[in-house]
């Protein structure tokens, strides 16, 4: 199977949005990432991407899909990578609002 770096647009675009909402979150985030959260991010991340190369193997091997010869998307791993590092933050951001009173006492 060959690695193909001539990609449509859109995955560039889908790329680049999932990193710039990852490190828009973060900067909207800074006060709050510590060490612990850095370790949890790493490991969700290591975790998701398992995940997403079982999911690949998965479906190319049950006939589900599958790329033709020469028409594999390396972009498609970072797409991923950024896909799960957003998720992450996005999650920690609800939970941080949830977690926030709504209403302080005076």
């Amino acid at each position: 199977m060959e690695i193909v770096f001539n990609f449509n647009l859109n995955w560039y675009f889908i790329f680049f949005s999932f990193l710039l909402s990852w490190i828009i979150l973060i900067f909207l985030r800074r006060k709050k990432i510590g060490k612990k959260e850095i370790k949890e991010q790493l490991l969700v991340s290591v975790g998701g991407m398992l995940t997403c190369i079982l999911m690949e193997l998965f479906a190319n091997t049950t006939g589900l899909w599958f790329y033709h010869t020469g028409n594999w998307p390396a972009i498609l791993w970072p797409t991923y990578l950024a896909g799960i590092l957003f998720g992450f933050q996005l999650l920690k951001s609800i939970e941080t609002f949830l977690n926030k009173p709504i209403f302080t006492s005076i």
